[in-house]
């Protein structure tokens, strides 16, 4: 893995990277709502309370189609989170 990140000196150029991956994997982030306004695939892991934009239930918003929501069912447990991100994941390389 390489960190292209300490060469980024503006959002443009965050933005310029995000559009030239195939797959973004994050948290609540800028970088969550950056992928999802330019439409890349973007799974966004949120915690049992996350911010309301993602609303409660779904593993969709309306705000960016081309985002997967994965979430605590309890807070602090992220193992079952990564979890379901890995098989999800592992069905992408295969």
């Amino acid at each position: 893995m390489i960190d292209f990140t300490d060469e980024f000196q503006t959002f443009d150029d965050t933005a310029a990277f995000v559009s030239a991956l195939d797959l973004v994997i994050t948290v609540c982030t800028s970088v969550a709502h950056l992928s999802g306004a330019l439409g890349r695939p973007t799974w966004v892991l949120l915690d049992a309370n996350p911010y309301w934009i993602w609303g409660r239930d779904s593993v969709h918003t309306p705000w960016y189609a081309s985002a997967k929501l994965y979430r605590q069912s309890e807070f602090g447990q992220w193992e079952p989170v990564l979890d379901r991100v890995a098989t999800d994941l592992s069905h992408l390389v295969k």
